[in-house]
């Protein structure tokens, strides 16, 4: 896409610049972080490999990050920071629409399966924390966050 040279639609100016690097960082780092709560072989399909597991009706049980008391999706959080505190050209803001879509798409289709793996325990937690960006008023504190870790029998 560099090497389009195509016109700059927008640009983070000084200090903007600095805060949108800094942003972008923090996704980043937000993402390491989290990856200690996910399981990169369940992930990736390598465990249901492993444990001769083919049907993708397999899931493990209900569980919910420090990232997840205020976001159901940290991870596609994180993307759109990055995508989204970057200049743009035409080209790139093509790009970001279409990851954009992607992840408002594929949230909801997660969401769904998540649904019926886990039933009222999810839709529970979905009606309390909001899906892709989280607010500041819309959380799940830690007493919630227990008590929906018990119903899903945890």
């Amino acid at each position: 896409m560099r090497s389009l040279n195509e016109p700059v639609l927008w640009t983070w100016p000084g200090g903007w610049q600095w805060l949108a690097n800094a942003l972008a960082l923090t996704a980043i780092g937000g993402f390491l972080w989290s990856l200690r709560y996910y399981s990169g072989g369940e992930f990736l399909g390598l465990e249901q490999l492993r444990d001769s597991q083919r049907s993708s009706d397999t899931q493990g049980p209900f569980t919910l990050s420090p990232l997840h008391r205020f976001v159901r999706h940290p991870w596609y959080f994180f993307g759109l920071v990055i995508i989204w505190t970057r200049d743009m050209d035409p080209g790139f803001l093509v790009t970001a629409v279409l990851i954009t879509a992607y992840f408002i798409i594929g949230s909801r289709l997660e969401e769904n399966k998540l649904i019926y793996y886990y039933g009222d325990v999810y839709r529970r937690y979905r009606s309390m924390v909001p899906g892709l960006v989280p607010l500041p008023w819309r959380y799940l504190d830690r007493q919630r966050q227990e008590e929906l870790l018990r119903q899903a029998g945890r």
